[in-house]
Order: structure tokens, then sequence, then C-alpha cells
């Protein structure tokens, strides 16, 4: 009896020990980049936004929010193996919320970049949008998609879909449109983006991401040192208010030569007025038209970390931006402020104003066209 009571005693110690262990608060999952997924949880305009990982079989991960389907982090292997996030972002979903004029990371639409007074026209029919930046739209006003919550599918660990619908209307722009996204983390160590959309009345389109590359991974480092090079013999010129004058110039003998690898910070500082007008680099560049676009657009490398980033498009543009607007003033991912020029912008895109250019390629999308584009991130590593 003494024994059988002995052994009452341990079991029900057992079992209280494992009640008790199950009512333990358990500790919050975390992504290699330090993020934890209950920070993305919240709800924006009756929607649920939500945190996604995703990682191929090399260890790369990219973290995504559904909210403006925005790059949170990006995990890629420097020259040692070790792997270091190289995209500036917010720690949390509140974070993004509250930094209203913030684009990091985030899908941008329907029309990156600047519509000269936020005015165009199709068919004669004359339209009128937001003017959030020096008296023009810019990222399709102020609440673009990047401030849209996206339905999100993850069919596979290596996958994220994001769809959104788009009103007749919805910031001035016409149609019902419907924009399909696909990240995806590669074999081959690439981020790929592909966009697709449908609109059932001629409207215009321009979808892009807005990430912010730091290769070193030390993003209290500014990106001076950073070497990029651009298969782009032209670029397009910008006055005061950052909109493109219309003209497309030559970069030969001017601080816009990246045909051949160069530091970012090389001219970045020279006496030029349009590094004046845009404060730094942030022009578009015109990619060489025929170009094999199974080649790199663009290549960046960071001599410290061993990382190079090629970027691949079909889009006969890439917007060049550093940072310039950075000012230390936004605390980001573990806290750090971000300061000037931290970062830089490869953004594929048609031209800036393109509605307004009618020599310049075409954004118009039609009923029964489907609107494509896409981009890609590739990652590799710099010999020692």
């Amino acid at each position: 009896m003494t024994i059988l009571l002995s052994m009452k005693k341990v079991l029900n110690a057992i079992a209280i020990a494992l009640l008790l262990a199950g009512c333990r608060p358990a500790e919050p999952a975390l992504t290699e980049s330090g993020l934890s997924f209950d920070d993305f949880i919240a709800e924006v305009d009756g929607k649920s936004t939500a945190l996604y990982k995703l990682n191929n079989a090399n260890g790369l991960e990219a973290c995504i929010t559904n909210y403006g389907g925005r790059l949170v982090s990006l995990m890629v292997p420097d020259r040692d193996g070790h792997l270091r996030d190289i995209v500036l972002g917010h720690q949390t979903i509140a974070d993004y919320i509250n930094n209203i004029d913030g684009n990091f990371g985030a899908i941008i639409g329907r029309y990156g970049n600047r519509i000269n007074q936020g005015r165009f026209a199709i068919d004669s029919v004359d339209y009128q949008l937001p003017r959030n930046n020096f008296g023009h739209c810019l990222h399709g006003g102020p609440i673009g998609f990047h401030h849209s919550v996206w339905d999100a599918v993850q069919p596979d660990d290596s996958t994220l879909v994001l769809r959104l619908s788009s009103p007749d209307g919805e910031a001035g722009f016409p149609g019902n449109v419907d924009v399909e996204v696909t990240y995806t983390l590669t074999a081959d160590n690439a981020l790929n983006i592909s966009y697709r959309a449908t609109t059932d009345k001629p409207t215009i389109l321009n979808l892009t991401n807005h990430s912010y590359f730091n290769l070193s991974g030390d993003p209290t480092k500014d990106i001076s040192k950073e070497i990029i090079w651009f298969d782009a013999p032209a670029f397009t010129p910008i006055d005061s208010t950052f909109m493109t004058t219309g003209e497309i110039l030559s970069v030969a003998a001017t601080p816009f030569d990246f045909t051949q690898p160069k530091a970012i910070g090389q001219d970045i500082n020279v006496d030029d007025e349009q590094l004046k007008n845009g404060r730094g680099y942030d022009h578009n560049m015109v990619l060489r038209e025929g170009r094999d676009t199974s080649a790199p657009a663009a290549v960046l490398e960071d001599e410290e970390s061993g990382i190079r980033m090629e970027v691949f498009t079909a889009e006969p543009g890439i917007q060049f931006y550093t940072g310039n607007f950075l000012d230390g003033s936004v605390a980001g991912k573990r806290g750090i402020a971000y300061p000037h020029r931290a970062a830089i912008c490869l953004e594929s895109q048609h031209f800036p104003d393109s509605p307004n250019k009618p020599d310049w390629p075409s954004v118009t999308v039609r009923p029964g066209e489907q609107y494509t584009s896409h981009c890609s991130y590739r990652f590799s590593c710099l010999e020692n």
C-alpha cells in the first residue's frame, strides 16, 4: 500500500509539472533576422497582417509582411558564410503603420515614381491624382499599394503570392485593377519578384519594389564605398522638384557614368546641377536599348562583406536612389536610427512621368491585356 501511494504521488507530481509547463507562455518564434512573428499580427482596415518567412536550400531567408507587401529582412551569406541582413526596415508592424511616409521594402503602385502635378490623360480623358511630393504624385499618392493589406498565400517554403484588388477611382486612377505579386527565393540565391495585373478600363501601371539595400549588413555605415555598375548609357535629368525634364542625356563625362564600376561616393558630392537637384543620386537610369535581359542590368558590391548583388529586369529603367532623405530621425530594426545615405534603392521601372511623355515607353494598360514585370536580385560572394 505504501508503495502504491508513493507511486501515485510521483505520478501526480509529474502531471502537475506537465500542466504547469503547458501553461507557461511559449517563447515567441523568431526568424533568422531576429523578427518575432507575433510582432506582425494586427488588423488594418478590417484585414489581418502577418509576417511570412521564405527560405531556400542554401540558407537564404526573406521575411515579408502582407502590409504593403514589404520585404522586412533579407539574410544572405557574406564571404565567410555568415548571414547578414542587407535591407532596411522596421522591427514591428506598428512601426510600419506609424511611419506613414516610409516605403521600406514596399510594393509601389499603382505608379512607381512621380507623375507631373498628378495629372495625365488617356484617350482624351483627364485624370487628377493626389499631389503628395513637391506638387507631384509620388508612388501612387500618400495611401498607395504600400499601405494596403494584401491577401497572402504561401504555397511552399520559398514562395509567397500576394494579391490585391484596387477599385476604379482609387487615388484617382481609372479601372478596377487586380494585381498579383509573387516573391520567390530561387535555387541560385536570387530573390525574384514577378508582377501581373489586369484592368477593366484603360489605365496606367508602373509597379516596383522599394527595398533599401546596404550590402555591409550594417546600416550605421553609409553606402559611399559600395561599388556599382549600370548597363545604362543615359539617364533622365530632373528639375529642382525631382520631376523629369523630358530629356534623355548621355552619362558620358558626367557623375552618372557607371558604365565602369565605381564607388557610389566617388562623385556624389561634386558640383553638379543634377546632383544638387536630387540631393545626391535620385535619378532614373536608362538601360541600354536592346540589351540581353538575361544579363544583369546593374551590379552592386560591398568589399568588406564580400556580398555581390546582380539586378535583372526587362524594364527600360532603374531608379537609383542613395537614401538622401534619411537623416537619423527614423528608428529601424534593432532600434538603429538610419543615418544619411544608409542604403540605396534600385527600383526597376518605366520612366517617371511616362504618361505625359509620349515619346517614352508606354505605361498604358487596356482591358484584355495583362501587365507583367519582373525584377530579380541575385546574390553571390566576391573572391578573397
